[in-house]
């Protein structure tokens, strides 16, 4: 599992200050992004070297408590489950200062070529990684 944390800034909130829904979706963005780097996948390199992207097929998303302005919060992030095209990733947002747990979700992500956007099966030396991941 892997962590980032993210301040709440101004341009997060609605008028009353409160987290506007779709930033969650941002957040976990980042935090699957981080969480790849974290275990070696540079995004970027991937789809240029290889022309393997990944993108988003589902996501099952729980909002419990809103996050408000100048909040810190915490994404925390794992890979639940690993198949031949795709990741299924267990994700949370939690409120620091309160240890109160804001949001959850599970994100299917599917490789794809960059060129046509067909799924496609990961390559070995991705599939040993993922599956070598602690």
């Amino acid at each position: 599992m892997s962590s980032l944390t993210v301040r709440v800034y101004y341009e997060d909130t609605d008028a009353g200050g409160v987290v506007y829904y779709a930033n969650y979706l941002k957040y976990i963005e980042r935090g699957r992004t981080e969480h790849l780097r974290e275990l070696g996948f540079e995004l970027a390199i991937i789809a240029e070297e290889i022309g393997l992207v990944f993108v988003v097929k589902s996501v099952k998303a729980d909002y419990l408590l809103p996050a408000f302005l100048d909040d810190t919060i915490e994404v925390q992030t794992s890979i639940e489950l690993v198949k031949h095209a795709s990741l299924i990733f267990a994700q949370k947002i939690t409120n620091i200062e309160k240890n109160t747990v804001l949001f959850e979700a599970e994100v299917k992500v599917v490789s794809v070529l960059k060129n046509n956007l067909k799924p496609c099966a990961f390559p070995q030396e991705i599939m040993e990684k993922l599956n070598g991941r602690k």
